[in-house]
């Protein structure tokens, strides 16, 4: 694990908070020069802690009404370059990724339309020629319902929280 400064974290939940800000409105919130928060991120993107800029749309405006978390018990892994080559041939992955639990190997979160298109997307996942998935699990979140929040707002301040006291 990198142990990053205290300034480098609140510049990073800052940023998580709105990217869009400029170096000076950050000085100002994190009560630094402007040409410390340019250093700095300059820094913190050559490092690769720093990987992209972005925001969170609402999905629902967008005519996306499916949330999926899919969990994928895999027998034969693909090379990296066969992973990257398969998925390129998915359009609406947020997240794919090795890992362990649910009797899983793989998770993999994506965004849908409508039931329809992830059923879709689920057999396309299953039978694609680049893996050999054994078994799988969803579980859909219905974007229409006002019940939930994606944000990484919270999450930055939780960020600074947990590395000041690893510390």
């Amino acid at each position: 694990m990198l142990i990053l400064k205290t300034v480098e974290l609140k510049l990073i939940g800052e940023l998580m908070k709105d990217s869009r800000r400029s170096d000076r409105e950050l000085a100002r919130s994190i009560d630094v020069s402007q040409p410390t928060i340019t250093r700095l991120r300059d820094k913190l993107e050559k490092e690769k802690v720093i990987t992209e800029y972005t925001m969170i749309p609402d999905f629902r405006k967008l005519g996306l009404e499916i949330l999926a978390i899919t969990s994928l018990a895999m027998i034969k892994e693909p090379g990296s370059k066969e992973f990257e080559k398969a998925l390129s041939t998915f359009q609406n992955i947020l997240m794919f990724e090795r890992g362990s639990g649910l009797r899983s190997s793989h998770m993999v979160i994506s965004l849908h339309e409508n039931y329809s298109s992830f059923t879709k997307f689920k057999r396309k996942l299953e039978n694609n020629e680049f893996w050999q998935v054994t078994d799988s699990a969803s579980f859909l979140v219905n974007l229409k319902e006002d019940s939930g929040f994606l944000s990484f707002s919270n999450l930055a301040k939780e960020l600074v929280k947990t590395q000041q006291l690893h510390r």
